[in-house]
C-alpha cells in the first residue's frame, strides 16, 4: 500500500514492520515538497497503525538513502533558515513513540543523514557513505546538534568542518551505525532486527526509547530519577505479569500492550 502523496513516500507492513521508503531513485531520494510531505503523512500513520510495532524508513533504488534536500527547488525557492517542521524530525518536531530504523542503502548526504540520525537504530549496506555536505554549498546543518551525544565529538567536528563522506564501517566503528551488511542483505537484515523488537514485550521497548533520549537531557542522579518515573507503569501493567507468567507455562508471551 501506498500514502496518497503522488507514491513520493510509500508505506508497507510487513510482519510488524512498517516500511516507508523515500521513493524518487532518479533523484537520489533528494528532499523536495513530495518527499516531506508524504514522510508527515507516513510518520502519522504509522503511530496510528496498531499493526505496525517497527518503523523502518529506507530509499528506493540501491545508489542512495538520500542525498539530502533537493537543491534544484532550494533554488527556485531561495529557501532560507528551514522552519522546525520542515521534515518529521522523530522526537522534535513529531512524536514517535515506536522504535524507528533506518535501513541505509546508499549515500546519507545532508538532509539524508539527518533522517538516519533521527532514527533509533541504522543497518547499512556495505556501500552506504555518510555525510554531513552543507558546509560545501554554503547551507547550515542546525540538526547536527545532538551529534557528539551519538558519536565522539572530534568524529563530529571533522563530519561537520570538512563535509567530507565516511564509508558503513567507520561509521559502525564511530558507534553511528548498528550492522553493516551486503547491500543485497540490507532488507532482509532490517526487518529482521525489527522482527526481534516486535516480539518483545511494547511497553517495554516504548519505554527503553524513552529513557535513552531521557537520559541525553539530564545529569547521573536526574537520569536515575527519570528512568523510575517511565519504568514504573511498565512494572505495574499487565504485561509485566504475562511475561513471567508465559516462562513459567513455557509458551510465547501474548503481549497486550498494556
Amino acid at each position: 500500500m501506498t500514502n496518497p502523496h503522488d507514491d513520493a513516500v510509500t508505506y508497507e507492513v510487513v510482519n510488524g514492520a512498517a516500511w516507508v521508503t523515500l521513493n524518487r531513485p532518479d533523484a537520489r531520494n533528494a528532499i523536495n515538497s513530495a518527499i516531506r510531505a508524504g514522510l508527515f503523512e507516513a510518520v502519522a500513520r504509522f503511530n496510528s497503525d496498531v499493526e505496525a510495532k517497527v518503523m523502518i524508513l529506507t530509499g528506493a533504488g540501491d545508489a542512495a538513502f538520500c542525498a539530502g534536500g533537493d537543491l534544484k527547488e532550494m533554488a527556485e525557492q531561495r529557501l532560507g533558515p528551514p522552519p522546525p517542521d520542515f521534515i518529521p524530525y522523530f522526537g522534535r518536531t513529531v512524536a514517535v513513540d515506536k522504535p524507528t530504523i533506518a535501513a541505509v542503502n546508499g549515500v546519507a548526504y545532508a538532509g539524508g543523514f539527518l533522517m538516519a540520525q533521527m532514527c533509533d537504530l541504522v543497518v547499512a549496506a556495505a556501500n552506504a557513505r555518510f555525510a554531513v555536505t552543507e558546509v560545501k554549498v554554503g547551507r547550515g546543518s542546525p540538526w547536527a546538534a545532538p551529534l557528539p551525544w551519538l558519536i565522539p565529538p572530534r568524529v563530529a567536528m571533522q563530519l561537520l568542518m570538512t563535509g567530507d563522506p565516511i564509508d558503513a564501517v567507520r561509521a559502525r566503528e564511530v558507534g553511528l551505525v548498528n550492522e553493516v551488511v551486503p547491500a543485497a542483505q540490507l532488507r532482509e537484515a532490517a526487518q529482521e532486527l525489527a522482527e526481534r523488537i516486535a516480539a518483545n514485550a511494547p511497553l517495554s521497548v516504548a519505554a527503553s526509547k524513552a529513557m535513552v533520549y531521557a537520559s541525553a537531557d539530564r545529569g547521573w542522579h536526574d537520569a536515575l530519577d527519570e528512568a523510575d518515573r517511565i519504568w514504573e507503569p511498565v512494572y505495574l501493567s499487565a504485561d509485566a505479569q504475562e511475561g513471567p507468567r508465559a516462562f513459567r507455562e513455557k509458551r510465547p508471551p501474548q503481549w497486550q500492550g498494556r
